[in-house]
């Protein structure tokens, strides 16, 4: 595609808020929509994954990792038998504290470890306690569990099977958030750091960049055996880690993979309020389609799940995303489960991925 071709059709995306209430879209734009195609698209050669993965990281990690400590503090300890349950703070990306809840067996290790990464919901006030039993009860965890994750937190199937296990807070969630923080406030926290030369998105996977190194530097987790986990936006969270830090042993991304031409169809959720500004990061999709960021993660195991009756992602794309990353590993070291009842990552499906996690450390398997 011409460069002219690609700054008419960025000119023109300034227009699909209104599209999202047209009937149809304009001939000119159906036609620069279907000629597009990113500059970086997957292809199977050497050459590709050097500046694929140079030009990823360089659009995605903002500001990135510093290497700088963690001045890591315990707030708070639980005893919960087989395990210990602690609250901590992290020095995050722009040297800010990070809350973070830290799942640690109680058997020798080193233990394998996966960095648990949080959805987006449109809830804020809570975002670690989504995927780990915080402390102190919470009726709005509990009750968010019980919507999306089938009564079960994540985290205790986790550790149950002999995981480590950390969640932090993302910017603009739980502790980093404010009281009344709602759904439209999004934007203004994404221009205010826009203007400051970041992005929301990029401090984001920066920080939990950072929290994969922190969980890799404990003395009883195996530094090469710490995979991610993420559902719905935690899943992009999870594959785009995954992408960029070549140190992340193992991904599961559960219902968030899709092309970018199937989120941009009339009336999809990413152009409808303000949730798709924690998961843009500015320049990105004119190199890069989702799954041609995902295809950096191989050849490293991966498991993705989404479901025919996922209401937010259009099933034909997210079977032609998957299509196009199976391109990019050999015979199956990337699994896709199909899953009935819409957006949620149940019991069952932590089983199964639990499960596939664990039989890549036989040891530790059996150990369990």
């Amino acid at each position: 595609m011409s460069d002219a071709v690609r700054r008419r059709l960025i000119a023109g995306l300034s227009l699909w808020p209104l599209l999202t209430r047209a009937a149809g879209l304009d001939d000119s734009l159906v036609r620069l929509q279907q000629a597009w195609r990113p500059r970086l698209a997957w292809r199977p050669d050497p050459g590709w994954r050097r500046e694929a993965l140079a030009t990823a990281t360089r659009l995605i990690l903002q500001p990135g990792d510093d290497g700088s400590g963690f001045a890591t503090e315990v707030q708070a300890e639980q005893d919960r038998g087989a395990h210990l349950a602690q609250a901590l703070t992290l020095r995050g990306a722009l040297g800010e504290r990070v809350p973070a809840l830290f799942l640690r067996p109680r058997s020798p290790g080193p233990h394998p470890a996966v960095l648990l990464l949080h959805d987006h919901g449109a809830r804020f006030d809570i975002g670690k306690e989504k995927l780990i039993r915080p402390l102190q009860p919470s009726a709005a965890a509990d009750a968010w569990v019980q919507r999306y994750f089938g009564g079960r937190f994540v985290g205790d199937t986790l550790v149950e099977a002999g995981f480590a296990v950390l969640a932090i807070d993302a910017l603009g969630w739980g502790e980093r958030s404010r009281t009344g923080f709602a759904r439209d406030d999004q934007q203004a926290l994404a221009n205010h750091l826009l203007q400051l030369g970041h992005s929301w998105a990029g401090l984001i996977a920066s920080d939990d960049l950072r929290s994969h190194r922190w969980l890799r530097e404990q003395a009883d987790v195996d530094a090469k055996r710490v995979a991610v986990l993420g559902f719905s936006m935690g899943a992009l969270r999870a594959w785009q880690l995954a992408a960029v830090c070549e140190d992340v042993s193992a991904c599961v991304a559960a219902h968030w993979m899709c092309t970018r031409e199937g989120l941009l169809r009339p009336g999809e959720h990413t152009l409808v309020g303000q949730s798709a500004f924690s998961m843009l990061h500015p320049g990105l999709a004119a190199e890069l389609d989702h799954p041609d960021v995902a295809a950096l993660v191989a050849p490293r195991p991966s498991m993705l799940f989404g479901s025919p009756d996922d209401r937010l992602f259009p099933w034909d794309a997210v079977q032609r995303a998957w299509a196009q990353l199976r391109q990019a590993w050999e015979p199956g070291s990337m699994q896709t489960r199909v899953t009935a009842g819409g957006h949620l990552f149940n019991a069952e499906q932590q089983r199964a991925a639990v499960a596939w996690l664990a039989g890549l450390h036989p040891r530790e398997q059996a150990r369990a």
